[in-house]
């Protein structure tokens, strides 16, 4: 609804501003049309929603026909019922004004079927395999080098590093269209910290205050883990003394928020791999609930901070 009206909106304007001898006569023009696009464009939308159900079971170019001659009729409708009650205000013509609204449609028809077409489920689901294993390799090839390190020296912490590996494994050869409780990202996060604590020992704090989020709400498979492997790499592992991550996440209205905070250490920058694995995160929530979800970075009072908003939507992994 939101791409549409800001569409709709747009092309109106620039059909406005071409037509319009000046700037000041495309705004004239451009007010004055609102009087009757308006109206039309969201009683357009609210028809559309009402016969979403039986426009879904007819073939598409049937369902274009009938949205078209739909939107032609509301048109010319409401022009006629505008002209009986405000006299003298729709001074254009009454088959001008159809036919801009349904070249306007059939325009943003064209772009949304061209938009599904380029997200279309086999696409986004091989998009989705490409960005997971991406972001698989990282910490696996880290733990391995940990191990062959500790094999000599403590076995029994080598492992205990191995049971956790077989974990994570498990979890990243999971299937990457799926998502997952939250619950499962979060055992497998704190399987990673387990895994990096016996690296870096009491260097490594980490504080989770995730009980007041949903358990059972769902989201993209390897999300938390990543962050908290790059709150590990950026935020602990440059410091000697090490340093405290925090992990937070809770329920805000219909929204999961997770957020992840790790001091900024002096003279710290963003480096490629840190950026690399949040595009990479951003990507996978934009093909999962598209402009519902949204990720943010920022510093805040000294702390590098990772925000995660997602729609609540509860079951078992989908």
């Amino acid at each position: 609804i939101l791409r549409v009206t800001l569409l709709a909106e747009m092309l109106r304007l620039l059909m406005t501003i071409v037509t319009a001898p000046d700037l000041a006569g495309a705004y004239a023009q451009f007010t004055a049309q609102g009087l009757l696009y308006e109206p039309a464009l969201l009683i357009s939308l609210l028809a559309l929603y009402v016969l979403a159900p039986l426009i879904r079971r007819i073939p598409y170019a049937a369902g274009l026909v009938l949205i078209l001659a739909m939107v032609l009729v509301i048109v010319l409708v409401l022009q006629l019922g505008l002209r009986m009650l405000l006299p003298g205000q729709l001074s254009e013509s009454l088959w001008r004004n159809a036919l801009l609204a349904v070249t306007v449609s059939g325009a943003l028809l064209a772009y949304l079927n061209w938009r599904h077409l380029r997200l279309s489920p086999s696409l986004a689901e091989s998009r989705l395999m490409a960005l997971q294993a991406r972001i698989r390799p990282h910490f696996l090839f880290n733990t391995l080098n940990s191990v062959l390190g500790l094999i000599r020296e403590d076995p029994k912490r080598a492992e205990a590093m191995l049971e956790n590996l077989a974990d994570l494994f498990r979890a990243v050869m999971a299937d990457s269209r799926a998502l997952v409780p939250f619950s499962q990202e979060l055992e497998l996060a704190k399987a990673y910290v387990a895994i990096e604590e016996i690296r870096f020992g009491p260097r490594l704090r980490v504080n989770w205050s995730c009980d007041a989020a949903p358990a059972d709400a769902l989201v993209p498979p390897l999300m938390l883990q990543p962050l908290v492997e790059n709150a590990v790499l950026y935020g602990v592992a440059p410091l000697e003394a090490g340093a405290l991550i925090r992990v937070e996440a809770y329920q805000d209205d219909l929204n999961l928020v997770v957020l992840v905070r790790n001091p900024i250490p002096e003279d710290a920058q963003i480096r490629e791999g840190n950026r690399i694995a949040l595009d990479n995160i951003r990507e996978r929530l934009a093909l999962h609930f598209d402009v519902e979800a949204r990720l943010k970075v920022g510093a805040v009072n000294g702390e590098f901070v990772v925000s995660v908003r997602i729609p609540i939507k509860h079951g078992r992994a989908t």
